[in-house]
């Protein structure tokens, strides 16, 4: 008795038919960069004219939100998670995305299903100006359950070495501006998921599920323009170990971001899972953006231009705190008041 791949657990037909409705939404991504087409080995792309290019790149996943998006059975949001965690990094060292690659593992695959996720992916590249170049999609029967998907991506972004942000140039008395966040973003989800038992429950007029599953902000087309006229100094991407954690990784060592917790709005979603949990304050900042996803750190010179050139794109931004000393010289921190 001979057995095939199909007795396996994995289905050709439906990885051709993924592929095949994916074509069309990562299309649309490409520019004249892109050296090849979707099919080949390895993708290509052409840096272009630049003098001295650096790359920089990341890699990131979903995490366990994904379990909220299956279990509502809406699958076109977390891809734009997956990028979004990606570029807003790779932006906050001043570079400008340039392409994205993504892995997508499943149990058993739906080609409609992988489709809606990769949908989300292409979203969320068009959306940061990147090209979704390649990914990979594997059937993985008896690794995952039937109806698990996981997903995970890597981006690449280039900036000339002269202009990269690095938090050197961070000095005492520097302003800290946050934009605002669409909500949990891609954190802290297995905390959540401890707590929110019922995902069609309706908070403020919306399911709870709906809610929690906003996707994460793409800040890449706001914070380019201002680094072109603006001598901003570091920036930060609040993702896992919120304010607390984040902040610092864009400050000098020997000065610390000190943070007023009172001057930046906390949408409601927080403060309803903190009372759930019974959650310390200093645990919520210690693990959600608390209403901030992106921090840019320049000098009061600039400080109100810059909030005023977001406001002009549709962004809240404001005035959440300043730099000062650190105690310990050989070390960046934080301080939130």
């Amino acid at each position: 008795m001979s057995i095939s791949y199909e007795d396996s657990g994995v289905s050709r037909e439906e990885g051709y038919k993924a592929v095949s409705l994916m074509k069309e939404v990562v299309a649309k991504t490409m520019h004249t960069n892109v050296l090849n087409n979707i099919g080949s080995f390895g993708a290509m792309y052409e840096l272009g004219k630049y003098n001295n290019p650096v790359l920089v790149s990341g890699t990131d996943g979903v995490g366990t939100k994904l379990e909220i998006a299956f279990s509502m059975k809406k699958y076109d949001t977390v891809g734009i998670d997956a990028v979004a965690m990606c570029v807003n990094d790779v932006l906050c060292h001043g570079a400008k995305p340039i392409f994205f690659l993504d892995y997508l593992a499943c149990g058993k695959l739906s080609g409609e299903v992988a489709a809606l996720i990769v949908k989300g992916i292409a979203d969320g590249c068009y959306e940061a100006g990147a090209a979704l170049i390649g990914g990979e999609t594997a059937e993985m029967p008896g690794f995952y359950k039937e109806g698990d998907y996981d997903i995970a991506g890597f981006c690449v972004g280039v900036v000339e070495k002269d202009k990269i942000i690095d938090g050197s140039k961070v000095s005492e008395n520097d302003v800290i501006i946050g934009i605002s966040s669409s909500g949990f973003h891609s954190n802290g989800f297995s905390l959540i998921r401890k707590l929110v038992r019922d995902y069609n429950a309706v908070f403020e007029g919306e399911k709870i599920g709906e809610t929690l599953l906003t996707p994460t902000k793409i800040y890449v087309k706001k914070v380019l323009p201002l680094l072109e006229k603006y001598n901003i100094k570091g920036m930060a991407h609040i993702t896992g170990g919120g304010l607390i954690e984040n902040v610092p990784r864009a400050v000098a060592k020997g000065y610390k971001a000190v943070i007023k917790k009172d001057s930046f709005k906390t949408p409601s979603i927080f403060n309803y899972i903190q009372y759930l949990g019974n959650i310390k304050e200093e645990e919520m900042y210690n693990t959600f953006n608390m209403g901030i996803g992106f921090v840019i750190i320049a000098s009061k010179e600039d400080k109100d231009n810059i909030i005023n050139d977001l406001q002009d794109m549709n962004e809240y931004a404001c005035e959440i705190g300043y730099i000062a000393k650190n105690d310990d010289e050989d070390k960046s921190g934080i301080c939130l008041e």
